[in-house]
């Protein structure tokens, strides 16, 4: 026999089908419009996807090459999010200075540089 638990989480999560799909599209823009708008590293990583993505398609010669140019852009913009989410529940937690936050947030910073990384080494892999 199945028991079912409920606590306070389950509250908020919404009921499955569409509609929650249509909610979590919703919440997703959101959170994109709130990194354009309060992250300064998110919109200059932004524009600079703006510059590689339409450059990939014009020097990767195959789809294969275009995906390698492209991913690494994307998932760097998705680390920016993850970077940018950490900092914001660190900062609501407290501002106060403490080791722990310090190492979230610069946890955080190395996996953006380990993005840009990977950015710089797909682009000279192909390109070269």
């Amino acid at each position: 026999m199945k028991v079912e638990t409920t606590n306070e989480a389950t509250a908020f999560k919404s009921k499955p089908g569409l509609g929650r799909i249509a909610k979590a599209a919703g919440y997703s823009f959101a959170g994109l419009a709130a990194a354009w708008r309060h992250e300064a590293a998110f919109r200059q990583l932004a524009l600079l996807a703006c510059v590689l993505i339409p450059v990939a398609f014009m020097v990767g010669s195959t789809p294969v090459e275009r995906a390698l140019l492209v991913l690494p852009v994307l998932m760097s913009l998705a680390i920016e999010l993850v970077n940018s989410a950490i900092e914001a529940v660190v900062d609501r937690v407290s501002l106060e200075i403490h080791p722990l936050s310090k190492r979230a947030k610069d946890l955080g910073s190395a996996a953006q540089l380990l993005g840009l990384i990977s950015i710089a080494v797909v682009w000279l892999a192909v390109l070269l």
